[in-house]
């Protein structure tokens, strides 16, 4: 229901997409069929554009993502984004029982890259027993494929295949404007993408309150280091880990994790997000935001769209 409240502000604030992720086995991560929650708030919502962020490709076959998101297409024409990445979005047995077929091989999730291509332009080749097997509704227009990265190998992936590139800051701070830059470089055209289109990932707060900007800084940097331990399932509050006292080397990794979230007021945000659009030579970022509260963090969506879009609800 809260993603649903918040599909709705952004679509009246402006801002441009709505994307879902895929995550399973865990409850600190809620979503694990971002098509369903599309499906959804495209009813929902009016113009905004919407997607998952990402589909785990190989936790899919092929033919299935491309049938649920040209039904996806065909409910919401031109609204639609299908952003893929290969990571599992949980644990390897999990990913096991999701794909039993599933190798784990990186080429695998090439071919399954030209397999949706295929099937979204019908293009008769082996992939698809030479036209015999199509991804039904067929309709005119497709999806726009979106390449989910953090790596240069993923940037070559999105660049060959004409895909968009969103690039990960929020999970690797390291190395993303040349991802960026290697994609603009190697870019070949394609039906949905003329031209190359890029946005960057980050997490990110905004409050007028400098006392919660604080606390959000706090919990931003234990989180991320609770996830780096592997500790998805637990969930806390600020008085239940403000006492906690950091070890030496968990110092030196904070320093690491705080390049993946961006907290402050307005006007601090303001100056870094241009800072971060001018590295990547990006005219989109693309924000995920943790907050104590919903109010707090539906506010913080509100802040943003006053800076960026001029608008507030």
């Amino acid at each position: 229901l809260e993603s649903i409240e918040l599909a709705k502000l952004t679509d009246r604030l402006g801002y441009t997409r709505y994307w879902l992720s895929e995550h399973h086995n865990t409850v600190t991560l809620a979503g694990a069929a971002p098509e369903l929650m599309i499906a959804r708030l495209g009813g929902e919502t009016q113009r905004i554009r919407l997607g998952s962020g990402g589909i785990m490709l190989p936790n899919h076959s092929s033919l299935k993502v491309a049938e649920n998101f040209r039904m996806l297409e065909a409910l919401y024409p031109n609204r639609i984004d299908l952003g893929i990445g290969r990571a599992p979005g949980g644990d390897r047995p999990t990913s096991q029982l999701l794909n039993p077929s599933n190798t784990f091989d990186p080429q695998e999730y090439v071919q399954q890259i030209r397999e949706l291509h295929d099937y979204f332009s019908e293009t008769p080749t082996p992939n698809n027993l030479n036209g015999k097997i199509r991804a039904i509704p067929s309709i005119e227009s497709s999806p726009a494929i979106w390449a989910l990265t953090s790596s240069g190998e993923s940037a070559y992936l999105a660049a060959h295949f004409g895909m968009g590139l969103s690039y990960a800051q929020f999970i690797n701070p390291i190395g993303g404007p040349e991802a960026v830059k290697l994609y603009k470089e190697r870019f070949k055209a394609s039906d949905d993408f003329p031209e190359p289109v890029t946005n960057v990932g980050i997490f990110a707060f905004c409050s007028e309150d400098e006392k919660k900007n604080d606390r959000a800084r706090f919990m931003y940097g234990y989180r991320l280091l609770s996830f780096e331990k592997g500790n998805f399932d637990q969930l806390y509050s600020f008085d239940d880990i403000k006492d906690y006292v950091y070890s030496p080397a968990e110092l030196q990794r904070l320093e690491y994790h705080k390049n993946r979230f961006y907290i402050g007021t307005p006007e601090e945000l303001k100056v870094q997000f241009e800072k971060l659009a001018t590295d990547f030579q990006t005219e989109e970022i693309v924000v995920a935001t943790f907050a104590e509260t919903k109010e707090d963090r539906l506010e913080s969506y509100k802040l943003l769209a006053g800076i960026f879009l001029d608008r507030l609800a």
